[in-house]
This record gives C-alpha cells, sequence and structure tokens, in this order.
C-alpha cells in the first residue's frame, strides 16, 4: 500500500509541543543550562539514529525549537517515512546553545516515540507480503498525542482507523449487549447517522455474521478469530462490507491472517505499546 504523507498542519503541532515544553521548563526554565552554558554560544548539532528503523515526527522536533528559538536553524536531511540506518543524520540543527539544549529532551522524546510506531508499523506492513490487507491503528493513543500518533501510523505505511468518537460508528461488544443485538444495533445506528457516516460493527463468532450482514453495515470487525474462522467470514461476506481483524495481531500471526482474505487487520499495541526509536542529538563539540 502506497503511503499517503501529507504533512501535519503547524496549527495542529503546535499546541501539544507547546504543552511539552511548558511541562519540561517548569517555573524557573531550564536552570543548569542558563548556569553552566554562555548566553551567546552557538552550536551545530545532528539527530542521528542510534538503530535502523522508519522515521516519523521531523516536523515535531523542528517545532520544539521553533518555539525555543525562532532563529534556530532545522534543516531536514530525510523525509519522516523514511527508512534509515544506524548511524544516519536525521537533521541538523544550528544556532544559539541555551534553547538547542533545553529543547533536545521534548524534541527526542516526541521524534523517537513517533519513530518508534512508524518502524513498528513497517514491520507489521513488511510482515503482509504481498496480500493486500491494510494495517490499520486504534483509538489506543496516548492521551494528547493522536493526531501525532496517528500520523506516525500513516508514516509507516498504514492507514487510520477512526480519530475519534465523532467521525465514525463502531459498535462494539457493549453497544450489541445493551441494544439488544447485532442486528438492531447496526438499524439504529443506520436510522441516526447521516448518510456519509460509516457505520461498522463488531462480531466475536460467526453465529452473528449473518445477522450482521442482514443489517447493511459498512464494515465488519472480526475479533480474535482463527485464521480458519477470518477466511470463512470473507467467504461469506463475499464483498458486501469490508472485513477487519482485529485482536492478538502480532508479528508472527499477522502473515496467515493476511493470507485469509481480510481488508484490513488493526493492532492497538501499534500506538499503545511499541518501542522508542533509540535517537540522539549529537553537539559538534570540534569548534
Amino acid at each position: 500500500m502506497t503511503k499517503f504523507l501529507p504533512p501535519l498542519p503547524d496549527l495542529l503541532i503546535e499546541p501539544i509541543v507547546r504543552a511539552a515544553l511548558m511541562e519540561d521548563l517548569g517555573r524557573a526554565g531550564d536552570i543548569t543550562t542558563a548556569a553552566v552554558v554562555p548566553e551567546d554560544t552557538t552550536v551545530t548539532a545532528a539527530f542521528v539514529a542510534r538503530t535502523k528503523g522508519t522515521i516519523a515526527g521531523l516536523d515535531v522536533a523542528r517545532m520544539v525549537f521553533r518555539l525555543m528559538d525562532a532563529a534556530i536553524d532545522c534543516r531536514k536531511e530525510v523525509a519522516d517515512g523514511t527508512d534509515v540506518e544506524a548511524g544516519q543524520v536525521l537533521m541538523r540543527v544550528a544556532g544559539r546553545a541555551q534553547p538547542i539544549l533545553s529543547a533536545e529532551r521534548v524534541s527526542l522524546n516526541l521524534l523517537g516515540r513517533l519513530s518508534g510506531i512508524a518502524t513498528a508499523t513497517a514491520a507489521l506492513v513488511a510482515a503482509v507480503g504481498s496480500h493486500p490487507a491494510g494495517i490499520t491503528c486504534t483509538r489506543k493513543t496516548t492521551p494528547g498525542l493522536r493526531a501525532l500518533e496517528k500520523f506516525a501510523v500513516r508514516a509507516g505505511g498504514g492507514v487510520n482507523h477512526r480519530f475519534g468518537l465523532d467521525d465514525a460508528v463502531l459498535i462494539k461488544d457493549n453497544h450489541v449487549a445493551l441494544a439488544g443485538g447485532v442486528g438492531v444495533a447496526v438499524r439504529s445506528a443506520r436510522a441516526r447517522v447521516g448518510h456519509l457516516v460509516k457505520v461498522e460493527v463488531e462480531i466475536d463468532s460467526l453465529d452473528q455474521l449473518d445477522e450482521a450482514l442482514a443489517a447493511g453495515p459498512d464494515a465488519i470487525l472480526l475479533d480474535n478469530m482463527t485464521p480458519d474462522e477470518l477466511r470463512e467470514a470473507v467467504r461469506r461476506v463475499d464483498g458486501r462490507a469490508t472485513t477487519e481483524a482485529s485482536g492478538g495481531i502480532t508479528l508472527a500471526s499477522v502473515p496467515a491472517i493476511a493470507a485469509t482474505g481480510v481488508d484490513l487487520i488493526s493492532a492497538g499495541w501499534l500506538t499503545h505499546s511499541a518501542p522508542s526509536l533509540d535517537i540522539g542529538l549529537d553537539i559538534d563539540v570540534s569548534g
């Protein structure tokens, strides 16, 4: 699947970065750097990947420096979505040393976090192989970072599930239980939302599938099913709805799941458990 990766607008990035900087700077700013580094000292530095991976968040890191000192020059050496090797330079910065040092940790936290998500997504995408199934994320995101983390999924070659509770209907098991069944839940949603709103329903057994299909959902989430069950579900759906496999998705299991013919494979751990990519900020002290 081709990456679709337009940059995030600064309007989305800036409030998140500003909040992170305010948290780190506290009530008195970076007292260590202010006490140790002369105010007129200038430096050049480079973001360097310590391990190989897929990069996401360079514009976010650049925003950290921009908010600390608009005069800091940031020059990207690669683009978000790029696969890099250990030791590769990602971005160079130059300017006054004090704000560069004060921005270091926040920029590395965000860049490493987002690149870790992109790297994990890229690994799942690669594991799908030649099968057409897309890898997608969920709403299991870090509070306040959803827009950035979902961007990172796209940087890794994945696609996004809904961004919030208001952009699509996803009827889950608790909704089904309270509504009185799969079919009644789907029909109720259809009667109450606009014609442009997609309706997806979660089922956890093949016994629920025919009832779900009769109600006409746009998508069916096949939760924690075996590959054999998924294959049978895809056969029965026969293109009448988008099929999404979820639950227990790992690098080891995803090839067999993709081979069943499902359209999408969703993994919450991409955004809640992916390890950060190891990235460092190396300052040139050669003079």
